[in-house]
């Protein structure tokens, strides 16, 4: 089969594509013929030499997968047969055009979705539910700032938000972006370029702050981050984009707020607790994407790159030009 490598850290120039041999579905496992995957800031640092996989996934980039069953290891259960339209968030190998998966992972893929869309879901939408209800455990009618509110995970949770009769807001940096999150629901955006969004924030919520924060940006953005921090407010870090160091007192100031901080990865997180909150998605969210389902959710897909474009879909990354997901679709 063929796949995505690099031999060694670096670039997106070491990226290429070779042929491999197709993996064989272990016990318990499905094989899942893949059709699209998609592109996740784990990827960019994985390929940058930062971020290895977990011990015994397949060091092939890619998190999450869409395709059909293709065949299956010693052990299952019988929940699925050749064929089906499954998609699944992965430990690693999605880009590639086979993978093996545990059979409880595989999630269906709702009707009427196309494989492009599908890929667009897991990694995105599982890590905004597990940060919202699993760590947040978000309550009708709260305030829950999203930054990169035009990413994957971004639309997803701004969704989810609402999902959850709660209110989104959002940062960004372009109006573009401002507007994508504002059509996918957000109630309000501030560009964190141009604006104080702290200030902004605390303007719209007239003083109060918000419940919840969804942080991927980490040491750079922490006093503006407790300053719009409500009482007894949950911050959620996720990623380190804007650095993990932080100077100041940070503790006195999380202290008088009774705040707290939280932290998830959910490549490391483990199987039978990564297993419980799919279980969840997959019953209480999944059915909100298919026709005529309301309210209805929507992946926003950004573009889509053959497999053999893999480094120009690394640098649109790079560069955060994307809104919604990056997927990379298979040889026909």
């Amino acid at each position: 089969m063929l796949a995505v490598y690099f031999d060694c850290p670096g670039g997106p120039e070491n990226l290429y594509v070779k042929e491999v041999m197709k993996p064989q579905p272990g016990e318990g496992e499905v094989l899942v013929k893949v059709s699209a995957s998609a592109l996740n800031r784990a990827d960019i640092v994985q390929r940058r030499g930062k971020y290895p996989p977990p011990k015994g996934a397949s060091d092939i980039l890619g998190l999450e997968a869409a395709g059909s069953v293709a065949g299956f290891g010693p052990g299952c259960k019988g929940r699925w047969k050749i064929g089906d339209a499954v998609m699944a968030l992965l430990s690693g190998g999605g880009q590639a055009e086979y993978v093996t998966v545990p059979e409880g992972y595989l999630m269906p893929i709702p009707n009427d979705m196309t494989f492009i869309q599908a890929a667009a879901i897991p990694e995105a939408w599982l890590t905004a539910f597990q940060l919202l209800h699993f760590v947040g455990k978000i309550q009708k009618g709260e305030r829950v700032l999203i930054h990169a509110g035009a990413s994957g995970v971004g639309i997803a949770a701004i969704q989810l938000v609402r999902l959850a009769k709660a209110v989104p807001i959002v940062t960004a940096g372009t109006q573009e972006k401002l507007k994508a999150a504002a059509n996918a629901g957000a109630a309000a955006g501030f560009n964190y370029k141009s604006e104080d969004f702290s200030e902004k924030v605390l303007e719209f919520t007239q003083g109060a702050g918000v419940d919840i924060i969804l942080d991927c940006v980490g040491g750079s953005y922490w006093e503006k981050n407790l300053s719009c921090l409500s009482t007894d407010g949950r911050w959620i870090v996720y990623g380190l984009l804007g650095g993990g160091e932080v100077h100041g007192d940070l503790l006195a100031r999380l202290l008088s707020k009774r705040g707290s901080i939280h932290t998830s990865l959910l490549r490391s997180r483990d199987k039978e607790a990564s297993n419980g909150f799919q279980q969840s998605f997959t019953e209480d969210v999944l059915p909100y994407f298919s026709r005529g389902a309301s309210p209805h959710l929507e992946t926003l897909v950004d573009s889509i790159y053959p497999l053999h474009g893999i480094a120009e879909a690394h640098r649109l990354m790079e560069e955060n030009k994307n809104i919604g997901k990056i997927v990379i679709e298979m040889p026909a």
